[in-house]
């Protein structure tokens, strides 16, 4: 898997679990940049700023997007608790195969 593409999965995962702590903007522009598929170009047009303006704005949400999984972790403690499901999911009967299914559900 090439660089470019590890960091979308990265970063599309990360913004997963802190949406909500960036702005709207932010939000638009990081859904444009790594969902749509839209060039800093065609953003910058669309936000009638610079291309520069906007690559700096992604700069800045990539390092929210890592600061706030350091502090807080809850990528991380995710993979954990499914690692530790799985496992577990492996030594329990099937009412309990039933709610390791219902609390993977809740992610």
């Amino acid at each position: 898997m090439d660089e470019n593409l590890k960091k979308k999965n990265y970063y599309n995962a990360l913004y997963a679990y802190y949406q909500p702590l960036l702005t709207s903007k932010q939000q638009k522009i990081f859904e444009d940049y790594y969902f749509e598929d839209y060039s800093l170009a065609e953003i910058a047009i669309f936000q009638g700023v610079s291309r520069n303006a906007i690559w700096d704005l992604l700069k800045h949400v990539e390092h929210n997007l890592d600061e706030y999984e350091t502090k807080l972790g809850l990528k991380k403690k995710n993979l954990q608790l499914v690692t530790l499901l799985d496992t577990l999911e492996k030594h329990t009967d099937q009412e309990g195969q039933k709610i390791i299914k219902k609390i993977k559900e809740m992610e």
